[in-house]
């Protein structure tokens, strides 16, 4: 069995290095329906797996100062108390017997919303250019109420701190380059779900073993496709990646 789990971290590896797309969005729903693995421990596991994996490409955009770190900041400002206090509610879920189920709705709904943000990247892009909708102090408030909304739901369900983090971020703040929205969402998700996974640990939910042999596929499997995805236009995966999180997230909420 754990060389399937290798070859499953090789395959969302290659898919997240090529398109940028499906860390956790692919990664939990493949652990929870292909594997078997209670959905709890999927997400926790695939938190930590995700904080790892998105460490080379944020320590990259950093060097060449591609991070908005007064953003980054603000965004932390509401998502790790937002993570927080999810891991509160899921712990007295828990002892109730009925977070999975909560898991399992919250999946259906990010992978939906994941999914129209890659739908819609490149439009909303071109509808929002140039003109920022919000500015000042307002738009500070309205970055930790992101961040806030990105905490809860990737601590429930591992999903929307990539796909979902750069679609917002390109709304409400169109005049910064994609390079620096991709670096400041890296840094943002690397945080978070660190964040989020040493909570699930402290649950006891996060599997080490299934972990080793995700990362034994998932590192390798990301170098190529970062390296094949230079060479390819993200035309062609984007909408391929948007439906088939469309319909592993409706799986999810008709479960």
């Amino acid at each position: 069995m754990e060389i399937f789990y290798s070859f499953a971290g090789l395959l969302v590896g290659f898919i997240v290095g090529l398109t940028g797309i499906g860390g956790g969005a692919l990664m939990t729903p493949i652990l929870i329906m292909v594997f078997g693995i209670p959905p709890i421990v999927a997400v926790s596991t695939d938190l930590l797996y995700a904080s790892i994996t998105k460490c080379g490409g944020m320590m990259s955009y950093a060097k060449q100062k591609l991070v908005d770190w007064r953003v980054a900041m603000v965004l932390l400002a509401g998502s790790i108390p937002g993570s927080l206090i999810t891991l509160r509610f899921m712990s007295g879920l828990e002892d109730l017997g009925q977070v999975e189920q909560l898991i399992n709705l919250m999946l259906g709904v990010s992978l939906i919303l994941t999914s129209i943000a890659v739908f819609l990247r490149d439009k909303i892009r071109n509808v929002t250019a140039n003109r920022a909708l919000v500015s000042g102090v307002p738009l500070t408030g309205l970055t930790i109420l992101i961040g806030l909304f990105l905490g809860g739901m990737v601590t429930l369900s591992s999903v929307g701190a990539g796909a979902l983090g750069t679609a917002l971020l390109i709304v409400f703040y169109p005049r910064m380059p994609m390079a620096m929205i991709i670096g400041t969402d890296l840094v943002h998700a690397v945080v978070l779900t660190g964040v989020a996974a040493v909570g699930h640990y402290q649950m006891d939910n996060v599997n080490f073993e299934l972990l080793q042999f995700l990362l034994i596929g998932g590192i390798p499997g990301a170098l190529a496709g970062s390296y094949l995805g230079t060479r390819l236009s993200p035309n062609i995966m984007q909408p391929i990646m948007g439906a088939l999180l469309l319909i592993i997230g409706l799986r999810f909420m008709v479960a």
